[in-house]
């Protein structure tokens, strides 16, 4: 199964991004109000970074209340690690696993096409263990 798959439902109006210029505190109360743990960045319309809960609340420690002024671009984790929409998810469930991410950007031709997390891909991963189970269930009763 493929990141394709998971996506095909989801639109452009779907993706919550940022501007490298967008300042931390609006990131911060875009997070808060869409209830998200990270946001891909742009510049140009290209992914450029992630920033993410963890960025805030690290460079919150680092300099305090000052870095909610600056532009995003200054905290955000960059380069973004992206995926494909070929990419399977199992690849993706290791990369996130190996590197510690949480949150892919899907890109397509060097465009975003839609920002995925772990959450998205564990559903995708327990509905295809469910489908298999009920599967076997009903082959059991047929025998």
């Amino acid at each position: 199964m493929t990141i394709a798959r998971i996506i095909a439902q989801r639109g452009p109006s779907d993706i919550i991004a940022c501007d490298v210029s967008t300042p931390v505190s609006e990131v911060v109360q875009t997070l808060a109000t869409r209830r998200i743990g990270a946001l891909p960045v742009l510049r140009d319309g290209r992914v450029v970074g992630i920033v993410s809960e963890r960025d805030v609340i690290y460079r919150l420690a680092d300099r305090g209340k000052e870095c909610l002024d600056v532009a995003v671009e200054d905290i955000m984790t960059s380069p973004a690690v992206t995926v494909e929409p070929g990419t399977t998810v199992d690849e993706a469930l290791g990369m996130m696993t190996r590197r510690r991410f949480r949150h892919f950007p899907v890109v397509e031709d060097g465009a975003l096409v839609a920002f995925i997390s772990i959450g998205d891909l564990v559903k995708h991963k327990m509905d295809e263990v469910q489908h298999e189970a009920e599967a076997l269930r009903n082959y059991i009763q047929a025998v």
